[in-house]
């Protein structure tokens, strides 16, 4: 079975003493991590509802899934919108979902970042079958799909560096710095990235999970600047390097020159032994620190990317 790697060493390797220390935070502290109450989200509004005409908008429903309204094509990325991640046990935080799988609209494409429970998720993918048009997705990541009753005529696999172009959009799969793999013999079976979404007149970048490396500065010098970044700030821990700390998320959004950033995989379940607003908390202190444009719109609410109106709200306090 072939096995992708990283493009610098990132070591996965989890000795006795890192072992004991997670499965001591796993007995003592997570009750902690998690909202004392059900987070509330905002119902999702259809595009033909924007007052910007033939704007690009995003819309995110919490942890890493978006959609992507760009030039008339819609765009969903790691739509996992189960209520609980199997085998990890996270619950959602919220009892609602913006809008149900079965009540999406057609969608031009689904498009992953890699095979894990917490962005590809079976009963979305289920759902949202025959709505979807086309799946994107990086190398070995099909086989599930089709195992899933996807055909395999939808499906297009990627590697780094691939680009694809669907009605006159640019995909690029680029780098990301991270592992994959569904069980216990299977890691790094299949590729891992990010992507590059190049429109007209709107360029924007999604990290999939991904911990801090050179990759960054690379896609920011070949495809920058970008309008948006959708980059992963939350689940990190010192313990491991395939998530990065908030503050390295503003890095990154440096390094990709980018102008708009939405922070996601965060929000939505615990998977990480930091309490739930923490990335926020983090990530907005350091883009201020930075001067970084951040926008932290609720679970929802759609964001029109080239607009001066951007959501700031801290809704995680109330």
């Amino acid at each position: 079975m072939k096995k992708y790697e990283n493009q610098i060493p990132t070591n996965m390797r989890m000795g006795l003493t890192k072992i004991f220390s997670i499965l001591r935070d796993t007995l003592l502290g997570r009750a902690k991590l998690k909202p004392a109450a059900n987070v509330d989200v905002e119902t999702f509004r259809l595009a033909d509802e924007i007052t910007v005409p033939d704007a690009a908008r995003v819309t995110w429903f919490g942890h890493s899934a978006f959609l992507l309204e760009i030039e008339s094509k819609r765009l969903l990325f790691d739509p996992m919108l189960g209520t609980r991640i199997p085998w990890a046990g996270a619950k959602r935080y919220s009892k609602n979902l913006p809008l149900q799988p079965e009540d999406f609209p057609a969608i031009d494409a689904i498009i992953l970042s890699h095979d894990h429970y917490d962005h590809l998720d079976y009963s979305s993918i289920r759902k949202l079958n025959d709505k979807t048009r086309q799946f994107i997705v990086p190398l070995g990541v099909g086989r599930h799909l089709i195992k899933w009753g996807v055909a395999p005529e939808k499906i297009s696999e990627h590697q780094w560096y691939e680009e694809l172009v669907i009605d006159g959009l640019t995909l690029a799969c680029m780098p990301a710095r991270h592992f994959s793999g569904r069980g216990l013999f299977n890691r790094n079976s299949t590729l891992w990235c990010s992507w590059v979404i190049v429109g007209r007149e709107t360029r924007v970048y999604f990290s999939g999970d991904s911990g801090y490396g050179p990759h960054f500065k690379e896609i920011g010098e070949t495809y920058g600047p970008f309008d948006l970044t959708m980059m992963e700030c939350g689940q990190y821990d010192e313990r491991w390097l395939i998530h990065m700390k908030p503050e390295e998320t503003v890095q990154a959004h440096l390094d990709l020159r980018g102008q708009l950033l939405i922070p996601i995989h965060w929000g939505a379940f615990t998977l990480a032994f930091h309490l739930w607003t923490d990335p926020i908390e983090r990530v907005t202190k350091a883009a201020s620190a930075q001067k970084v444009i951040i926008a932290t719109p609720k679970i929802g609410e759609t964001v029109v990317i080239a607009s001066k109106e951007i959501p700031t709200s801290t809704w995680w306090k109330k």
